[in-house]
């Protein structure tokens, strides 16, 4: 019974893992919010992919943004590199998840950036 149950598991994941992967598109760039924690003040920024620009003292450059296809702005996820402008230091450097942003969040003391939608034109 136990060999079933564990065939039965491994089947049941092989099943899932084909499933989870489902077809993406790219985007042209990426809408990304950033939060200045001091002043409270948050800004919508719209960044080409292969872009860069600077907030605050940071440097954010948009590396690419996929999505599912034929839904740019659900589920959208971006790879982004944040750095301090002034010495470059890396700040964050990863793939970020519109609808999760907190499963891959950039720490920051004074800044919060995250992505909200993925740019198709």
């Amino acid at each position: 019974m136990m060999r079933f149950f564990n065939t039965f598991v491994g089947l049941f994941l092989c099943a899932s893992a084909v499933h989870a992967q489902q077809a993406v598109s790219s985007g042209t760039g990426a809408e990304l919010r950033v939060l200045d924690k001091v002043s409270g003040q948050s800004s919508n920024y719209d960044l080409t992919s292969g872009g860069k620009m600077e907030v605050g003292r940071l440097t954010v450059a948009l590396r690419a943004c996929r999505y599912p296809e034929g839904a740019p702005s659900n589920d959208a996820f971006a790879y982004i590199e944040v750095t301090e402008t002034e010495s470059a230091a890396s700040v964050f450097g990863g793939w970020m998840i519109a609808s999760s942003p907190a499963l891959n969040a950039m720490e920051h003391s004074r800044y919060d950036v995250w992505v909200l939608r993925c740019k198709t034109s």
